[in-house]
């Protein structure tokens, strides 16, 4: 996988990535899910800063990341039609449907991590019907990497984690 190649060179230096990303050489097991978001400003550079530390997706039907995202995985951050420009850590994930008791919590607690204090942040998310947030960590800065990404999709698993519990017949 080329990405994984120039991610590794990318995070060259940094020991807390470099090990962390040393499973993917071996290319037999993935310990780890590696998922591409899409990001727009301000949101993008507000993560990069560290002054975002959730990430949220909502959504008016179960895309991924919802219950696709899980502790540990890999998120690679890209800019709206540009290059991948960060990399970080899901340390936490929380699922909801959307109903008037989640909203509220969802507003109440995760507002100022979110960085969502915009009213039209909400109202641009009004209609949805389930959300993903997830708590990130780890945050580091990397040269882009050119990703070519064709569709409109803001989110794209790039690589299944294999700890998945496997049914035995």
């Amino acid at each position: 996988m080329p990405l994984v190649n120039e991610l590794k060179s990318a995070v060259k230096g940094d020991l807390f990535w470099e090990n962390y990303l040393s499973p993917l050489s071996e290319q037999v097991s993935f310990p780890f899910a590696l998922h591409l978001g899409v990001f727009v400003e301000p949101y993008l550079q507000f993560i990069l800063e560290g002054k975002k530390t959730i990430e949220s997706r909502f959504a008016t039907r179960r895309f991924a990341p919802y219950n696709q995202v899980e502790q540990g995985d890999v998120l690679l951050l890209k800019q709206s039609c540009g290059p991948i420009v960060g990399i970080c850590q899901v340390t936490h994930c929380w699922f909801y449907q959307l109903d008037p008791e989640s909203w509220e919590t969802i507003q109440r607690d995760f507002t100022q991590a979110l960085c969502a204090q915009d009213p039209e942040f909400w109202q641009q998310r009004q209609a949805a019907c389930y959300a993903t947030l997830m708590r990130i960590q780890s945050v580091k800065v990397i040269e882009p990497i050119p990703f070519v990404k064709r569709d409109r999709r803001g989110w794209v698993i790039l690589q299944s984690s294999d700890q998945q519990l496997k049914l035995e017949l």
